[in-house]
């Protein structure tokens, strides 16, 4: 097949067989010596062809003559083309991860056993439990298994996911082609037959009809299977539709009824007749086999199952700030709904693109269930950007209520955005032309991209009216107070803090800096020092370095605070951090140090926070070092005024907005008649979820498709149904309620509490939990 000069290994030397470890040493050195197109004369030697990793994405063809043993292509790369021309022995492409496997003649027992990727091309037949184990991933191709003959019994044993395709051709077993019990315990892959079989594991699949596409895809790849093998004049004889028949796997739902095997009948029919007298091991050990005389049920089970779907917070959701439920979005995206998915953000934040796309430190990743077991967190930031095409709701009417926002920043915006969409009139007074607050002001553009905040700002405008005033006294607050039914304070905080050392007067604030900045109005000189080395501070050292510093130098009393995007773009850029350092003067050369020391600076910023300016508040209002004290609700000690954002505590933008939507909610409550409520919920325990579903290899995702297969949905049923397949007394059912929900319920009198379904769930949902039946 390769084109360049064979490089001939020998399974033999001096005329003596040499070992499979010292054959398989002698093909990697082969490997790594450059040699992609290998002769394999073997002699009986085993995994040949396996593991030619090192070859990187180099194409590799191994050529096989003589008689190989067993596991030929284990392990097999996706860079790897074997062909042998005669017979293989056992277990034919055991866990082969890519490889294309050619075999000119019959294949023996095991064939393709737990295969994962790649293509088996056999032009014989096959043996025993051929397909068996065989998986698939999704985001690789299925794995096909291609026989020419008929295969043997036990085929497609536990299948979880491949194609096979079985022709037929002068098999082994004419009136027979799949063998003995094919497809016992199969729960995906899809199987296509040709020639006469003698029936199939009912409770685990079906028989389905040939669409056109399966039938476009089978001839297409039918004429490339025959021209590997050199049997293209079977093409023809092969090609007519009425000779075929398809069989795929029931799903969890299809399974499980009355037809399902109980124990037992297991333990008479399989346990006793595999390990009874006669059967593989019984004649050999004297242990007792026997069933357990009695395994309770009912109320006298010490444990009973229970279905926890939705009790309990994933931790992506108990974590953002939003409280938007990311493991939902996540459903919709895998069930193709994705616009959905998008659409879903906005009933949480007007911001969906601005924030989970760009801004936020995505704390619902650091949670996530997959990073505390060293797997790559599902990426938000992927369906964040797309959810710049979220459409606009539609509102509702008016419900005759008012409410005042005072603030037009992320926090103000948030409870209006809400408040609106709950049907009550907004308006947000703020002082500045257009609202935004320090998300359009100061927020570098090398942050986000201009367009993205426009549109979204542009959606929330169109949702809420806006005020612009002066700076807000207190008769014009006592004013606005009277008119409206609600007010939310979300002025934020406004006043940068300054150092009080001799010099203070040449500091710049990082307020100023980064509005300057923005416009491009500031030349910050050669070497810029920026005091406080928060996330603020990382803003002013990358906008330093693009308006043409040479130097930056971020120093703090303590461990610098930044964290994130923010740090990490500060670092990109060459900023350097310095800690701990005390500022004891700013002189015209720089910051000096306590110390002594002087850091040359041109210019000197100041980003050490801001304070919150309460000039205009009454005194019936609490106010506790600077802060407006609200209670859970962000209500402050006057019943219809609330505060949210940095004037109550500060904290990131999603803090500010999960702070609106709260607020928002809570004065819905107050004028629907209900006691405001909030979601009381506590995170699941992470160690229920189990992850051996999941792919570990995966460092970074390429799509939202990808993002929604792998998210482990914990605490939210996936409705995958494998409890009710491993259900060992078919105990468990699925019951349809509505038009799109469900739940799976247990059969007392069947279910033995035997845990298998909380052990088996994916998503945490089960719980055992002490059988109180007087309760």
């Amino acid at each position: 097949m390769s084109k360049t000069p064979a490089y001939t290994i020998s399974g033999k030397e001096n005329g003596i067989r040499i070992d499979s470890r010292l054959l398989e040493e002698r093909i990697q050195k082969a490997i790594e010596d450059g040699h992609r197109n290998i002769v394999v004369d073997a002699f009986g030697q085993h995994g040949i062809g396996g593991r030619l990793w090192k070859a990187g994405a180099e194409k590799v063809y191994i050529k096989v003559v003589g008689p190989p043993g067993q596991r030929l292509g284990s392990f097999a790369y996706p860079n790897t083309t074997i062909e042998i021309m005669g017979p293989v022995s056992e277990d034919l492409g055991w866990l082969n991860a890519g490889a294309e496997i050619i075999v000119h003649g019959n294949a023996g027992n095991g064939a393709a056993n737990a295969m994962a990727q790649g293509k088996l091309y056999i032009a014989g037949n096959t043996g025993s439990r051929a397909m068996t184990m065989t998986k698939k991933n999704p985001r690789f191709e299925p794995p096909e298994v291609w026989v020419l003959g008929s295969v043997g019994d036990y085929f497609g044993e536990f299948m979880a996911g491949g194609i096979a395709v079985i022709c037929g051709w002068k098999s082994q077993s004419p009136q027979n082609v799949l063998g003995y019990r094919p497809l016992v315990g199969m729960v995906s892959g899809t199987v296509y037959v040709r020639g006469p079989f003698d029936g199939y594991s009912k409770a685990d699949a079906k028989e389905v009809e040939i669409t056109d596409e399966d039938w476009n895809w089978l001839t297409s790849n039918l004429k490339a299977y025959l021209e590997k093998i050199s049997r293209q004049e079977l093409l023809d004889p092969m090609s007519v539709r009425s000779d075929w028949r398809k069989i795929t796997a029931k799903g969890p739902q299809e399974k499980g009824g009355s037809n399902r095997m109980s124990m037992s009948d297991f333990h008479k029919n399989v346990w006793n007749a595999e390990l009874g007298k006669g059967g593989l091991i019984g004649d050999l050990s004297d242990m007792d086999m026997s069933p357990i005389p009695l395994i309770t049920t009912g109320d006298l089970r010490r444990y009973v199952p229970v279905w926890e779907n939705d009790k309990y917070m994933a931790p992506c959701q108990a974590t953002c700030p939003s409280g938007i439920p990311v493991q939902e979005r996540w459903r919709l995206v895998r069930e193709g709904r994705i616009d959905e998915a998008v659409d879903m953000a906005l009933a949480y934040s007007p911001f969906p693109a601005t924030v989970c796309g760009y801004l936020c430190p995505n704390p619902c990743m650091g949670a996530c269930t997959k990073a505390d077991a060293g797997m790559a967190p599902v990426d938000i930031t992927l369906l964040g950007k797309a959810s710049i095409k979220a459409k606009t709701p539609k509102l509702p009417e008016l419900s005759g209520k008012k409410v005042a926002i005072i603030g037009g920043g992320p926090a103000g915006i948030s409870a209006a955005w809400q408040l609106r969409q709950a049907g009550h009139e907004v308006f947000i007074f703020d002082n500045a032309e257009e609202i935004g607050g320090k998300i359009t002001s100061v927020i570098p553009n090398t942050r986000i991209p201009k367009e993205v905040i426009s549109k979204e700002l542009e959606r929330v405008r169109d949702v809420v009216g806006h005020v612009q005033t002066s700076e807000i006294t207190k008769a014009e607050f006592e004013k606005i107070a009277a008119e409206y039914d609600f007010v939310i304070i979300a002025t934020g905080a406004q006043k940068p803090r300054t150092l009080p050392v001799p010099g203070k007067e040449r500091l710049v604030t990082s307020l100023d800096f980064l509005l300057k900045s923005k416009a491009n109005a500031i030349k910050p000189g050669k070497n810029v020092v920026v005091i406080g080395a928060g996330n603020v501070g990382c803003d002013v050292a990358t906008e330093a370095k693009r308006l043409g510093a040479e130097t930056v130098t971020l120093i703090d009393v303590q461990k610098p605070a930044a964290f994130g995007k923010e740090k990490e773009e500060a670092e990109h850029v060459g900023a350097i951090f310095r800690y701990p350092c005390f500022t004891s003067e700013i002189t015209s050369e720089g910051v000096k140090l306590t110390t002594g020391e002087i850091i040359p600076a041109d210019t000197v910023v100041v980003s050490i926070g801001d304070a919150a300016d309460l000039d205009f508040l009454p005194e019936r209002i609490r106010v506790e070092k600077g802060l407006i004290t609200v209670n859970d609700v962000f209500q402050t000690t006057d019943s219809k005024i609330f505060a949210i954002g940095d004037i109550v505590k500060a904290g990131l933008i999603t803090d500010a907005i999960g702070a609106g939507r709260i607020s928002a909610n809570a004065i819905s409550d107050i004028i629907g008649g209900k006691r405001p409520q909030s979601d009381t919920r506590l995170m699941i325990d992470k160690n229920r979820i189990k992850l051996e579903y999941y792919d570990p290899r995966i460092l970074e995702y390429g799509d939202n498709e990808q993002c929604g297969a792998e998210c482990a949905s914990c605490g939210k049923c996936r409705d995958c149904g494998i409890c009710v397949a491993v259900c060992p007394e078919a105990a468990i059912s699925r019951k349809q309620i509505g038009f799109s929900d469900f739940e799976y319920r247990v059969n007392a009198d069947k279910c033995i509490a035997c845990g298998f379904c909380a052990g088996a769930c994916p998503c945490g949902i089960w719980n055992l939990t002490v059988n109180s039946p007087l309760e």
